[in-house]
């Protein structure tokens, strides 16, 4: 079986996001639940599992940092009209 692409996990909404990771934690945890008691059948799931969870959360953090920078460049832009006569009548007095 071949690891999920991360194209799959870009095209996801952020709610999606959230929810795949919730699955996934619960899926590693029932893998762990099953691997003491002794019945887990396909260890390979834990590596699958794992690098889906990775994907997920890597877009998610990407997404965060994306809206961060538009958040910080929205801040930084030049000043208004009314900023600027508010400065330079303040440099008038």
């Amino acid at each position: 079986m071949a690891f999920p692409k991360i194209e799959e996990v870009r095209n996801l909404t952020d709610s999606e996001i959230v929810e795949e990771i919730m699955a996934a934690k619960r899926k590693l945890f029932e893998l762990r639940l099953e691997k003491a008691t002794g019945r887990l059948e396909k260890p390979h799931q834990f590596k699958h599992t794992r690098h889906r969870l990775a994907q997920l959360l890597t877009v998610e953090h990407e997404r965060k940092l994306a809206q961060e920078s538009t958040k910080s460049e929205s801040n930084t832009q030049t000043p208004t009209t009314e900023e600027t006569k508010t400065s330079s009548e303040e440099e008038q007095e």
